[in-house]
């Protein structure tokens, strides 16, 4: 690839689906890419899926899924967002934040007024700096055989519409997490 095509400012493109393989290629073959395994939860799939490509590989994803989700008494929808990986020779060039930028304005199309994800909390500030807000309080989600589990990671917030304010009451997750 020549020099020019590889300087070129990267461009966020929907993937048709985003495989163990595509994620492998991101984040390598390690058994916790994410470093989340200890919270010992099951995870849904995304079904939307965005990703950045330079020199021909895949080096950044961020996947979506519209999830039910009961706030105080009132049961709406949000936009997941999780799965947000970029792999680490490229890390500090702001990948991250045109991924998940990219996948917020499609997110926007979906119908639920705000996004949802949940981190580890070294990565609060970087979600910060992108927009996200953290919920004060515990966040229940399911699991399965019923089970219902308080969310050891952060969970954070961010509007889909310019008018959105998120409710005040107990948020619980009516899925497993994405």
């Amino acid at each position: 690839m020549s020099a020019n095509r590889s300087s070129a400012a990267p461009t966020v493109v929907r993937l048709p689906r985003y495989t163990k393989a595509d994620q492998e290629e991101i984040l390598g073959t390690g058994d916790d890419p994410f470093g989340v395994a200890s919270a010992g939860l099951t995870w849904l799939p995304k079904e939307e899926h965005f990703g950045i490509r330079l020199d021909e590989r895949l080096v950044a994803h961020t996947g979506l899924l519209r999830l039910p989700v009961a706030i105080g008494d009132a049961e709406t929808e949000v936009v997941g967002v999780g799965g947000v990986a970029v792999a680490p020779r490229v890390q500090g060039r702001g990948l991250a934040r045109l991924v998940v930028a990219a996948a917020l304005e499609h997110a926007r199309t979906m119908g639920p007024r705000h996004a949802l994800l949940f981190c580890r909390p070294p990565l609060v500030p970087l979600y910060q700096r992108l927009g996200w807000c953290p919920l004060d309080g515990d966040v229940l989600v399911e699991q399965p055989e019923e089970r219902l589990v308080t969310m050891p990671l952060r969970t954070m917030v961010t509007p889909l519409r310019d008018d959105a304010r998120w409710p005040s009451g107990t948020v619980r997750l009516l899925s497993l997490p994405m």
